[in-house]
């Protein structure tokens, strides 16, 4: 039986003769495989957004390019402050918030059409990235809005980068709407909570989804339920659930929304990777707990880097 081999050459034959075999041909640069950068679908999640943070700092640590980022609400946030090289500043300002700091951040309105006006939050971003324009970015960058008054999908691409991040996590009820080019604009995750369409209809090979969500509520279900009679009991339990307040019921109310939305989403426009970072016990307004949600998505990012770098060069054919 011969074991041959394509690198072998017949001892004492003549260079050139009938028995000597070509040598080896070492691949040149240009004939290794490539790698496809990734595209970002970031999602929406309000506090536990800041473990995009952790996601990008992941990949950067294993040297996986990104293409592209398309964001929704805070995934708008920090995939605008990544790619215009402002992620150590948004980070350190994550970290440094505290339940004291964060009321220091909030301007109540009266009156208004939400909680809050935002200017003291618009006031901190424009230190760093007042008269960054989308285009300028080096990379493509999409944030995902909701136009309030016809419910359409808005994608800015292009335009003032601080208000793109402003209209894409306007969250309705209690951040004012922004006013951009006539139209009425709210967060994005009303209508796209993770932005892989985006990704797709931007032609871009290899799209990888961080969805915020995933675990919050579980696999939906139809209950079929008894209605009871008035009864004693029935104004105490609502009492009890009404220690919820207005903000906490609007919060959770739309927790649902996002998530049952990204389900659907997601399912007719999958992406070829999904993240899951573990955030379900990070409530949407607990901001100081930005270590925590750094550290769940650098360490489900880690957890998926060998995956992440197959699908690279499979994607790079």
């Amino acid at each position: 039986m011969l074991n041959w081999s394509w690198n072998r050459n017949v001892p004492n034959a003549a260079p050139g003769s009938a028995d000597a075999l070509p040598p080896a041909r070492v691949p040149e640069p240009k004939d290794l495989p490539g790698k496809a950068k990734l595209a970002l679908a970031l999602g929406g999640g309000a506090a536990r957004g800041w473990a995009h943070i952790g996601v990008l700092r992941a990949l950067e640590e294993a040297g996986i390019e990104v293409g592209m980022i398309a964001g929704t609400s805070i995934g708008a946030l920090v995939g605008g402050c990544y790619l215009a090289g402002k992620l150590d500043e948004l980070e350190t300002f994550a970290r440094s918030l505290t339940m004291r700091r964060i009321a220091g951040l909030l301007d109540l309105t009266i009156g208004g059409s939400g909680l809050l006006g935002g200017m003291r939050l618009t006031k901190r971003m424009q230190e760093h990235l007042e008269g960054i324009a989308i285009e300028d970015l080096d990379r493509p960058f999409v944030a995902v809005a909701t136009e309030l008054h016809s419910g359409h999908e808005v994608w800015i691409d292009s335009g003032s980068l601080i208000t793109a991040l402003r209209a894409s996590y306007a969250l309705p009820g209690i951040f004012e709407p922004v006013t951009c080019n006539n139209r009425t604009l709210v967060d994005g995750a009303l209508v796209n909570p993770v932005p892989t369409s985006v990704c797709r209809a931007y032609e871009q090979p290899l799209v990888v989804a961080i969805n915020l969500n995933y675990d919050i509520f579980g696999r939906s279900a139809v209950v079929k339920h008894r209605a009871s009679f008035p009864s004693e009991e029935e104004p105490r339990r609502r009492i009890k659930d009404l220690h919820l307040g207005t903000p906490g019921v609007m919060v959770q109310a739309f927790n649902i929304i996002q998530e049952r939305i990204s389900r659907a989403r997601l399912a007719g426009d999958p992406p070829d990777l999904a993240l899951h970072p573990r955030l379900s016990d990070i409530g949407m307004s607990e901001f100081h707990r930005a270590g925590e949600a750094i550290e769940r998505g650098y360490t489900e990012t880690i957890n998926q880097i060998a995956s992440l770098e197959r699908m690279q060069e499979v994607y790079a054919r």
